[in-house]
């Protein structure tokens, strides 16, 4: 593709490292996601060593550190893939991983996700007020990393408060570990008959995403928070009397088995109808670049930021992908009981591929910006996706079918879901990566180029990582698993909830309640709009409902101390600044946290140990706890001190 010559940016250099971080990163990831149902976000931690590395060699520029972190960010994110993948080994269909098979579903899903989110850039990246936390967060990163503000008379000030943040940060998450602190508090109890708590982690790094993402998405999730703990676990846990339990076992058990549908239910009918306010954006954008493509083909010069990929050959790729699916989907059927509907089968799945791919890469993308590509909700996806595959095998095939048949009908649904999920987890991390490159000034066709390069790295090095720890470890729940087996818990739900759509037992009540409360969420944000208020956007209250509080509650605990912090800054003489230091705290907090994530999963990998570092036993929990929160609220009063004199 012709362009004008400028900064180096998709060089070797940039593919080669970003292939050799990926190394790493989609290990970690995997191992953690299997051990403990969490990945970390990878796209800060690859721009940091991005920029240590390129930074000793000649010629470096931020454009081309942006394309290691994307390469970098697409691979990592791929790992969650695990989410799905290995319920085929928990069912039995599978027993490893075939390199090519789970290459491919990685592959073509992921790289569906890369096409699908190329005309959406329009309208959710460059025409949107959407905060993208963790893609501003990384561009400040790059920014002030390259030197790219070396004019600026605060420059050297604002990477001082960036490193002194990550230090603090990640050295607090590491001395967690060690349990001579605990990071995360709860208080469970018995109320009106029933049971619920309250819970937060001590995380600087939820805390700084909170700070990004702002008021109303913080509001919208302590509204989602109040409805889910104030309201049904309570209410839900009175009905469902277990005097067996105590309050933490009972609540959780409320939450995970009913309010995660409910949860479900409000993302999916606020995914639709954030679809529909956004349809008209993306159309536009759509038009948008098919003007782009008549301009380029009449010669003329376009500005770096209008050069996304050609249409024609988003189009081309997009169904190109379509081969290998089907052969992905025919291998599945061949030889089993669904092999004569063979034909309707596939066909019938490249088409819930192609429409709900679509739906939901414009969610997710909207999703990440709304919260962050990290707190995105993407589990939730798989659990709407997975219903609604395994609904329509069972409409088609209908119920009381015999073993052999069921178990292929579930192993079909969970293919087909991990193809989607490769779709959402893509263009959740997509559209954070190309806020990254709007602000920094990327090429957005080079970009999306790396992704795909990404894409292709970790769809490469998942299987045979899934593989090793399958075949070393096996997984909680699967044939033959040993007592060091991993939970992989996520994978674990998928494919229960799979069984559970084709046996008939599947949360239809609670998914259908969540749906209509998301009407009235829907009504009260039109309502506030109308009015001037502060909104409470619906997929924002339905990620309060949906995510764990400890999770949450941090993310609310930012948001409102980012909205102080913002009021004293507009009032300073130089509001500008103040809140540019504001924002680089918040980002020194993600980036810490972020690489001790790396570090921490590198270890855990290498001991086998989920407590690698524990010095303290549970004797000394609560004083623990006590100088946990001493001293997280300590260090934040500090670091926060330190953003405000800087600023003045």
């Amino acid at each position: 593709m012709p362009s004008a010559p400028g900064p180096a940016e998709l060089t070797l250099r940039a593919v080669a490292l970003g292939g050799a971080i990926t190394l790493l990163f989609t290990a970690a990831n995997v191992y953690l996601g299997l051990k403990v149902g969490l990945t970390f976000a990878t796209s800060i931690p690859a721009a940091v060593i991005s920029m240590a590395v390129l930074r000793r060699l000649p010629g470096a520029t931020v454009l081309e550190n942006n394309i290691v972190q994307t390469i970098a960010s697409a691979a990592g994110t791929l790992a969650a893939i695990i989410f799905v993948l290995p319920g085929l080994v928990m069912i039995g269909w599978w027993h490893g991983f075939p390199w090519l098979t789970t290459a491919g579903i990685t592959a073509t899903g992921g790289i569906l996700g890369v096409m699908f989110s190329v005309p959406l850039r329009r309208a959710l990246v460059v025409d949107t007020d959407l905060p993208y936390p963790e893609g501003h967060a990384a561009a400040e990163v790059l920014a002030l990393g390259s030197g790219s503000r070396a004019g600026e008379a605060d420059s050297a000030r604002g990477l001082r408060i960036l490193v002194w943040n990550g230090l603090a940060s990640a050295g607090f998450a590491a001395l967690a570990q060690t349990r001579i602190v605990l990071d995360s508090a709860a208080l469970w109890f018995r109320v009106g008959g029933g049971a619920t708590g309250i819970s937060g982690n001590l995380s600087f790094a939820l805390l700084g995403v909170g700070h990004l993402v702002g008021p109303s998405v913080g509001a919208a999730m302590a509204l989602g928070l109040a409805i889910a703990w104030a309201g049904l676990v309570p209410l839900l846990s009175a009905a469902q009397p277990r005097p067996e339990l105590g309050a933490e076992a009972w609540a959780g058990a409320v939450f995970s088995g009913d309010v995660r549908f409910f949860g479900a239910g409000v993302i999916g009918v606020a995914a639709l109808w954030t679809l529909g306010r956004i349809a008209g954006p993306v159309l536009g954008g759509i038009r948008s670049a098919l003007a782009a493509g008549r301009a380029r083909r009449a010669g003329a010069a376009l500005a770096v930021e209008e050069r996304d990929l050609p249409l024609g050959a988003v189009v081309g790729v997009s169904l190109a992908m379509l081969a290998p699916i089907a052969w992905l989907l025919w291998s599945v059927i061949a030889g089993t009981g669904l092999e004569r509907h063979g034909v309707a089968l596939v066909i019938g799945a490249l088409l819930f591929v192609l429409v709900i791919g679509l739906i939901v890469a414009a969610v997710t993308g909207y999703m990440a910006g709304l919260i962050g590509s990290s707190n995105s909700p993407v589990s939730g996806i798989g659990i709407l996706s997975v219903l609604a595959s395994a609904a329509l095998l069972v409409g088609l095939f209908g119920r009381g079918v015999e073993a052999g048949t069921a178990q292929a009908l579930v192993a079909y649904a969970l293919i087909v879901t991990g193809i989607v999920f490769g779709v959402a987890t893509i263009a959740n991390d997509n559209m954070q990566d190309l806020k990254t490159g709007q602000l920094v000034g990327a090429t957005p066709w080079k970009q999306q180029a790396a992704l795909v390069i990404g894409v292709l790295f970790g769809s490469a090095i998942v299987p045979p990582v899934l593989d090793v720890l399958g075949s070393g470890l096996g997984f909680v729940g699967a044939p033959g698993a040993g007592p060091n087996a991993l939970a992989a818990p996520q994978a674990g739900l998928i494919s229960a909830l799979a069984r559970g759509v084709v046996s008939g037992e599947a949360n239809w009540r609670m998914l259908g309640w969540g749906a209509g409360a998301a009407l009235a969420l829907i009504a009260l944000d039109e309502t506030l709009g109308r009015l001037g208020r502060l909104r409470l956007p619906p997929l924002g209250v339905a990620l309060g409902i949906y995510l764990p509080m400890k999770a949450v509650l941090p993310v609310v605990a930012g948001a409102l101390v980012g909205t102080l912090y913002a009021r004293w800054a507009r009032r300073r003489a130089d509001p500008e600044r103040a809140l540019r230091m504001g924002t680089l705290t918040a980002t020194g907090l993600i980036v810490g946290e972020s690489l001790w994530g790396v570090a921490f999963a590198v270890i855990v990998y290498l001991t086998g140990s989920d407590a690698p570092l524990a010095l303290a036993g549970d004797g000394v929990r609560g004083p623990a706890l006590i100088g946990g929160l001493v001293l997280f609220a300590g260090l934040a009063a500090a670091l926060y001190g330190a953003a405000r004199r800087a600023a003045a």
